[in-house]
């Protein structure tokens, strides 16, 4: 890969979109890019493996804040512990909206049981998926 080169060519190697990379740079996660006379940007091998990382976080759910956490890590030259702790503290978040979601199909599939077992061959207004969900009844509502 050879330095200088456009920003969607970048993005491409980097697996993100031209959008991304304009709105990674517009936070702070990428430093400000060069410039070419015409005014386009220009990056560099350092660009593109930042931008990679910075997209493999995001993939990972890490916030933007905690992507700049990282960053900041990295560019300190701190113990990697913090980096760690940075990476614990999401993973701890995953778990609790796994938790929640876990929860959330449990009481779908009691729903869709509940349904099938009581009223699936019946008309809506006897429904005991809307019981369960509200007080029974369903209201159209218009714009």
């Amino acid at each position: 890969m050879k330095s200088g080169i456009s920003i969607g060519e970048v993005a491409r190697e980097a697996g993100c979109s031209v959008s991304a990379v304009r709105y990674y740079e517009q936070i702070g996660l990428l430093p400000t890019a060069g410039r070419r006379s015409g005014g386009h940007r220009v990056y560099g091998l350092a660009d593109l493996k930042r931008l990679t990382f910075v997209r493999r976080c995001r993939d990972f759910g890490f916030t933007a804040k905690q992507v700049k956490e990282l960053l900041d890590v990295a560019r300190a030259g701190t113990p990697c512990s913090e980096a760690r702790d940075i990476a614990a503290s999401h993973l701890r978040s995953v778990r609790s909206k796994l938790a929640d979601i876990q929860a959330l199909e449990a009481s779908l599939t009691d729903f869709v049981a509940s349904c099938s077992s009581t009223c699936a061959s019946g008309t809506v207004e006897n429904c005991a998926l809307f019981e369960d969900l509200g007080d029974g009844t369903i209201e159209s509502r218009c714009c």
